[in-house]
């Protein structure tokens, strides 16, 4: 199977800026074409995951429960759309705790590819990509074997990537723009 692993803030939702966060569904923005695509993506046979650093929650800025509210929300307007997810990661941990789930380590993806098997679902990392707007999550989606995708509608933008180790895959405007770039690859 053929999955697409989204980083949120700056993908699905706006960035809430540097150093800052989603802390109620009231600041949860959906950018412009996020459910139009996820949609297209979903309708061509794409399982969908969302994989996420979230330590706001580690660092006190706002709650798990109302982390879980926010996602909660979120998929219901996803699912509203059309556009079904598999399942939601997060990783809540602060960077100095150095877990094996914060991106740019796979941790997360991987454990979604290994839940996914277990209900009998086998993905194809080599037809799957990974879309994201900052290094960690192309850092994160080439550790785990996927096809990447930088996206300009959250942290990064054109030309600050310059200095980076790894490349992405693919450049795009935006969620839209990534959605024709994995159709036309197929």
């Amino acid at each position: 199977m053929k999955a697409i692993f989204l980083d949120r803030d700056g993908v699905i939702n706006r960035h809430p800026g540097d150093f800052k966060y989603v802390t109620s569904w009231k600041k949860f923005k959906f950018l412009k074409g996020v459910k139009s695509a996820l949609r297209g993506l979903f309708q061509e046979g794409y399982l969908l995951f969302v994989i996420s650093n979230q330590a706001g929650v580690s660092k006190g800025v706002y709650s798990q429960k109302t982390l879980d509210e926010i996602t909660a929300k979120m998929l219901c307007q996803l699912q509203k759309a059309n556009a079904l997810f598999q399942a939601v990661y997060y990783c809540v941990h602060k960077k100095e705790e150095n877990c094996g789930c914060r991106k740019p380590k796979p941790g997360l993806i991987k454990k979604a590819i290994k839940e996914a098997k277990e209900f009998g679902i086998k993905i194809n990392p080599k037809e799957s990509y990974f879309v994201g707007d900052t290094q960690r999550d192309i850092e994160a989606g080439n550790s785990a074997g996927l096809k990447t995708i930088l996206v300009f509608s959250g942290k990064e933008k054109p030309g600050g990537q310059r200095d980076w180790k790894i490349k992405p895959d693919f450049y795009a405007k935006d969620i839209l723009a990534a959605a024709k770039i994995i159709l036309k690859e197929k």
